[in-house]
């Protein structure tokens, strides 16, 4: 990864950028299985869900740029639930393979386990998101299932491939 690469918290001046990534995201690809991008109120109160469940929204940026963001949100909202979260991770189109994903992903993973939070879900859309899978892959990620033909866009049908990772030794206790 290139040394002027930074990762941080994302800041409320952020996230017009941070809209803008993830409306490409959705307009053209099907990593989200969203079909319309959602505006920026909407994405700044998405941003402020995550922070109140006490968990990371980061940023990587070069010279100022945002290249991509990262945040880890809680898998369901019931209380057994409460332990597990699930990552996202979105970059611009131009900072695929840098290892950005790769550093965003890795400080999200950090936060959460710092947070208290056991397990971390990646729910990824679309069996041929041979990067996002790999990435999961390389910070130690395992398949646990694909659901097949549960979503479907731009005319096509898609899978989610589930993959899942311990933040903790695992034990029995809560």
């Amino acid at each position: 990864m290139s040394p002027q690469i930074t990762v941080r918290p994302a800041a409320p001046e952020d996230m017009e950028r941070v809209q803008e990534i993830y409306a490409g995201h959705v307009l053209r690809g099907t990593a989200s299985f969203e079909e319309e991008p959602p505006d920026l109120g909407e994405m700044c109160r998405r941003r402020e869900d995550v922070l109140a469940a006490g968990l990371p929204y980061l940023v990587a940026h070069r010279d100022g740029t945002i290249l991509g963001f990262a945040y880890a949100a809680r898998y369901r909202s019931r209380s057994a639930y409460r332990h597990t979260a699930e990552d996202s991770v979105y970059l611009d189109p131009s900072a695929i393979g840098g290892g950005i994903g790769k550093a965003l992903l890795a400080k999200v993973l950090e936060h959460s386990a710092a947070a208290g939070y056991r397990e971390m879900i990646a729910i990824i859309g679309d069996s041929g998101n041979a990067a996002s899978i790999g990435l999961h892959r390389a910070l130690g990620f395992r398949h646990v299932g694909t659901f097949t033909r549960v979503g479907l866009k731009f005319g096509r049908w898609l899978d989610s491939v589930l993959m899942q990772r311990s933040l903790h030794d695992s034990d029995a206790s809560g």
